[in-house]
């Protein structure tokens, strides 16, 4: 990656996201962030240049600038990317610990942090948007769609599979061939060992439904 990133978030997930890119060699031209507190301001050396909608710095992106959307609130990180697309005709690049083990024969989308210590096993997939958290394991041939999120060391075993906006929280374990849902939240330290619906929310060990 030549260009410069601009990094969207400038709470913690957007200073790993610039240690990230750092470590890599890659340049941090500044963060954007809606909390005006922090406009004018450095975190770790970088400038915080105004808001995430500022049309003087969005102009950058794709022709200057590459975009990273360091966001954990789901909602906002979804129209951040929508707005991305729209306005810019660009996709947020991936942001890669350089710890991380991502073999030749699995496969990651667009817009993705996969921090420190994740390990991916053969023939597993990533979609995009996606937050995997440090230490995280994928085994082989699991298939993770578009805004997941995994909390730090959970272990997601072979063939799993796992829809859009999943929330996974730290710890979880989830046995091999597993389906979970659409919007699916698994709490954290949860053993999942059995199917999980859409939208539901389960926890425990073994995880069981949460009811409202």
């Amino acid at each position: 990656m030549d260009n410069p990133v601009i990094i969207f978030g400038a709470t913690a997930l957007g200073r790993q996201a610039r240690m990230i890119f750092e470590e890599n060699g890659n340049t941090v031209y500044g963060f954007l962030d809606d909390e005006k507190s922090r406009h004018g301001s450095d975190i770790d050396g970088v400038s915080v240049l105004g808001s995430m909608d500022d049309d003087g710095f969005l102009k950058f992106i794709g022709r200057k600038c590459e975009a990273f959307v360091a966001v954990d609130d789901y909602p906002l990180r979804k129209s951040l990317v929508k707005m991305l697309h729209e306005k810019r005709h660009v996709q947020p690049v991936n942001c890669v610990h350089k710890t991380a083990i991502i073999p030749d024969v699995a496969s990651i989308g667009h817009g993705n942090l996969i921090d420190m210590g994740v390990m991916m096993g053969a023939g597993a997939s990533l979609g995009s948007h996606c937050l995997i958290h440090a230490g995280a394991v994928i085994g082989s041939e699991a298939t993770l769609g578009d805004f997941v999120q995994v909390g730090v060391g959970a272990r997601i075993n072979s063939n799993v599979t796992i829809a859009d906006e999943v929330f996974i929280g730290s710890g979880v374990v989830i046995v091999s061939g597993i389906t979970i849902g659409k919007g699916a939240r698994i709490g954290a330290g949860s053993v999942v060992i059995q199917p999980v619906e859409a939208g539901q929310t389960v926890f425990g060990n073994p995880a069981q439904v949460v009811k409202a």
